[in-house]
């Protein structure tokens, strides 16, 4: 058999599991999943579904599933990722096969009565003109930013749950692909989307692989740029040494709750491998940091600001302004 003819015949039987597995869902969830509108899905112990609309928020659906029902579900996302799921492992994190939604269920004893959480992935990649058009960004936030790439500036993009930041990585990893560098993606579950022409994606595994040891492997991929899809623990202190020794142009995204809150969540992880914090080395790692607030059509860029060195009162920070020469 012909490579092309496996290739299809593989595809054939991922759509027919991912039909199965929306099917046995149930008809609210297949159709939510299917709905552009919402973002996400979510079951609470109590049984309610709520959906997280685009522009409306998150709210109830007023469909209630029974325990039996949310246990079901949990325990065939289970299965198609061939894993166990039970009273002594009753966590699931998922990646739903071919449409990619990240799935995240429990069960009881961490709570009592099983709840998850379904986070679809973007349709496609928003453009930074389309941020602008969109009303989420100025030009000039846009033309500045487009121009940090270009120069090769360490990025972390901050902001709360469900804010967009992997979305606005996603438009920087456009531009990125247009200069040409060899780029390195490390994430949890796949939501990064990069055209570069030469890119390696790597994910993590638990117990095979952690985001701090990818990191460090990936000094010797020979990469131009680190990409991190989300830094959440002690790989924070290998990513600023990465960028800080010859490995500039990174992005990565972080929760905070400012552009100066980001630093200091930076400073949180660090302190999970070290006792001192390596000020110094955070401020000279990165460069600028986007701050992007607000969910569904409310989201805006409230700040970007450039990180210029340290002084008494802690870190020098100042609004991202257009370089000379660059006109909006």
């Amino acid at each position: 058999m012909s490579a092309p003819v496996v290739l299809s015949s593989l595809g054939t039987v991922l759509d027919r599991q991912t039909r199965m597995l929306r099917t046995a869902m149930g008809p609210a969830i297949a159709a939510a999943l299917e709905d552009p509108e919402i973002v996400e899905v979510m079951l609470n112990p109590d049984g309610s579904l709520w959906f997280d609309r685009l522009g409306a928020g998150r709210a109830p659906s007023g469909i209630k599933l029974t325990p039996q029902d949310a246990e079901r579900i949990i325990r065939l996302v289970a299965a198609h990722i061939h894993v166990e799921v039970h009273a002594g492992a009753p966590i699931v994190s998922a990646e739903l096969p071919v449409t990619g939604e990240r799935f995240e269920g429990v069960l009881p004893p961490v709570t009592r009565a099983p709840a998850f959480s379904i986070r679809k992935r973007a349709v496609g990649v928003i453009r930074l003109a389309q941020y602008v058009v969109d009303g989420v960004m100025s030009e000039p936030q846009a033309l500045a930013l487009r121009q940090a790439v270009r120069d090769r500036r360490n990025i972390v993009i901050a902001g709360g749950t469900s804010t967009g930041k992997t979305t606005l990585a996603n438009a920087l990893l456009q531009e990125m692909a247009t200069t040409g560098d060899r780029v390195i993606l490390i994430e949890d579950t796949v939501e990064l989307q990069c055209t570069a022409p030469d890119h390696v994606p790597l994910r993590t595994k638990p117990g095979v692989a952690s985001m701090a040891e990818l990191v460090r492997s990936t000094l010797r991929l020979r990469p131009d740029r680190i990409v991190v899809g989300e830094v959440r623990g002690p790989e924070a202190l290998d990513l600023l040494k990465s960028w800080g020794t010859g490995h500039p142009g990174g992005l990565a995204t972080l929760h905070a709750s400012s552009a100066r809150g980001a630093l200091a969540r930076l400073e949180q992880l660090i302190q999970e491998v070290v006792v001192t914090v390596p000020r110094a080395l955070i401020a000279e790692a990165i460069d600028i940091v986007v701050f992007i607030g607000g969910r569904g059509r409310s989201r805006r860029v409230e700040e970007i600001v450039r990180v210029i060195g340290l002084d008494a009162d802690g870190y020098r920070l100042e609004p991202l302004s257009l370089p000379s020469g660059v006109t909006p």
